[in-house]
């Protein structure tokens, strides 16, 4: 499929789902819900628009991970879980399609009802919906299911479940959930908890219980699994929802399996020697320069490169306000002006890529250049004396000459370091007025060599201003411990945003993460802007108010000076076996979860 298809496609479900915001004025059932708007399918249809349904089943997928892991149950926060169980081994009430914003369509719910407030929602259960073991899918499974993970699951799930006023059985194959407080999310929320079966936990502490293989209702089952080292998942022939129109042409390969490495470096040679079948690069000097091994050149291996519209994301360095060495704005403005982008981006990725310039960007919801406005500038004025410098006035990221030196941006950031109380000693060592040297342990996790290359030319930069960073290199499982704890000064951060934020903003930038472990608040942000921005998200009932929060929010952030960004993929690229296909109409996301392997099936080349 050729790029600008793609994009006029786009185009077309971008201005079908904008113009209508408001949800219907009467509650009833119905077999889908968008976050705004209407679901861009109607009743009855046939398949997802971005699935195959003539789509072959049969095959297998490998893939190659990097560490390793010791725990089968991936909805808690002890341990570090295997791949492919939360995603094929158990459902959820709906599932999303990723050709829309944020849109759910009933799986093991047949259908969803919601007042035009979203003060509650109803689902009814689909009466053939079956466990992996036979077992019926129960109104009990599903409240059991939504009690657990609320009170003992990983915070990512307790964070909306502290808005849940009730849950009830109200019919035989039916529940309502009652809410606490205006938030148009958590209706959609509500229907992508998984669901799993009671009866298998009795007895077992959640929290704690690693080692359970957990029944699900998915598509697959777990077949093998030797800790640390593979997990191998076989299609369930008797899978109850194989028929259903959602399902269609998804979740066509009979296994799949995911080998364990010690380092992405491992998991290419890995790929290269044909163990594995499929390997995504990221880095674009690479893509360009090191994929011309004997099976690319005799087309066992394909090359594909797919585009997407979704933002970029963060990705970079970012800075623990923990810590009292980084919790003025002004020391951080510094650690950016050092960190000389254009220089690395330049040496590393051939400068191919694009900078992270906000968190949304690359998308319609991103913060716009210059001093804010309208509806941005009325939504951020409460907090405007707690903001720091360039929130309110506009703010962008240093831009260096791409020397290796960048003396321009080093003066600054001295500068910014001694209006922070920080200066030079004849020994070469910046400290402050104390004369405590300027101290901070940079954790890096092992194997990632382009992230340890970036920090390598980052640590040089700062020796030159009397900075000496001490850099630990950690285990997969140690990483895992340590940044849920927060214990480090800096860290490789990454963080996939979409086009439909909402409740998971609190998680990621919330107070709680400061000190309630576990949270994606890495760099331990206590910003009361930044909560009213995602509040003002969920309370939105027009487009414009929905994108005016969104855009103010990535102001905070932005401007928040919290992590170093580096550069985002405005395509992705996945090298592949060539049995291995895809459809030619892409998804609104592009390759997202839910594209590969979902829609993905086998089939031999003759």
């Amino acid at each position: 499929m050729m790029r600008s298809e793609f994009l006029r496609g786009l185009g077309a479900v971008v201005l079908a789902f904008l113009p209508v915001f408001a949800g219907p004025a009467a509650a009833e059932p119905a077999p889908a819900i968008a976050m705004y708007g209407a679901p861009a399918l109607p009743a009855g249809f046939t398949h997802l628009p971005y699935a195959n349904p003539d789509a072959p089943k049969g095959g297998r997928i490998r893939f190659g991970e990097s560490g390793s892991f010791d725990s089968l149950n991936p909805w808690i926060l002890k341990g570090r879980p295997a791949q492919g169980i939360a995603t094929f081994v158990t459902e959820s009430l709906m599932d999303r399609s990723i050709d829309e914003p944020f849109t759910l369509y009933g799986l093991l719910a047949e259908s969803v009802e919601t007042d035009a407030a979203r003060s509650w929602v109803a689902f009814t259960l689909r009466p053939e919906a079956r466990f992996s073991d036979g077992r019926p899918v129960t109104v009990e499974d599903v409240i059991w299911s939504y009690q657990t993970l609320g009170r003992e699951g990983h915070p990512r799930y307790q964070n909306a479940w502290r808005k849940v006023k009730s849950i009830e059985q109200t019919g035989p194959r039916s529940l309502r959930i009652t809410f606490t407080e205006p938030d148009r999310e958590l209706a959609l929320l509500m229907g992508m908890r998984p669901v799993l079966e009671k009866a298998q936990w009795e007895g077992k502490a959640f929290a704690e219980a690693t080692q359970v293989a957990p029944v699900g209702s998915g598509p697959y089952i777990i077949d093998r699994v030797e800790t640390g080292r593979f997990i191998t998942l076989r299609r369930n022939p008797d899978w109850w929802g194989k028929d259903l129109a959602l399902n269609r042409g998804r979740f066509n390969v009979d296994e799949m399996r995911w080998d364990y490495f010690g380092d992405g470096g491992v998991v290419f040679e890995a790929f290269k020697g044909g163990e594995t079948d499929t390997f995504r690069e990221t880095n674009a000097a690479k893509w360009a320069r090191d994929y011309d091994f004997p099976a690319v050149r005799d087309g066992r291996v394909v090359l594909s490169e797919i585009p997407h519209r979704r933002p970029s994301g963060i990705s970079g360095l970012v800075m623990n306000t923990r810590l009292p060495v980084f919790a003025d704005w002004r020391v951080r403005e510094a650690m950016i002006d050092v960190f000389n982008f254009e220089f690395i981006n330049a040496t590393l990725n051939g400068g191919r890529e694009p900078r992270i310039t906000s968190y949304f960007a690359n998308s319609d919801l991103a913060m716009r250049p210059g001093p804010a406005e309208g509806k941005v500038a009325a939504l951020l004025a409460p907090f405007a004396a707690s903001l720091p410098p360039g929130t309110l006035e506009g703010y962008a990221l240093p831009v260096s000459d791409g020397r290796e030196l960048n003396r321009k941006n080093s003066r600054k950031a001295m500068k910014l370091l001694e209006e922070a109380g920080w200066s030079v000693g004849a020994d070469g060592v910046l400290r402050d007025a104390a004369g405590t040297p300027f101290r901070f342990e940079i954790v890096l996790k092992q194997g990632a060599a382009e992230t340890q290359s970036i920090v390598d030319i980052y640590v040089e930069a700062l020796r030159r201003i009397g900075i000496f960073p001490k850099v630990t290199t950690v285990d997969d499982a140690q990483y895992q411990a340590r940044t849920n704890s927060y214990d480090f000064g800096m860290a490789w951060y990454s963080r996939a945003l979409s086009l439909s934020p909402g409740n998971e903003q609190m998680l990621y930038w919330g107070a709680r993460g400061v000190s309630e472990p576990g949270s994606r608040n890495w760099m331990g942000m206590n910003a009361p802007a930044a909560e009213a921005m995602v509040r003002a998200m969920l309370e939105a009932r027009t487009p414009e108010d929905f994108t005016a929060a969104v855009r103010a929010l990535d102001r905070v952030l932005t401007a928040g000076r919290y992590v170093i960004p580096g550069w985002y993929a405005p395509i992705s690229r996945i090298a592949h076996d060539r049995n291995l296909h895809f459809p030619e109409r892409l998804p609104l996301y592009g390759d997202w979860p839910g594209f590969q392997p979902e829609v993905w099936w086998y089939e031999a080349e003759q």
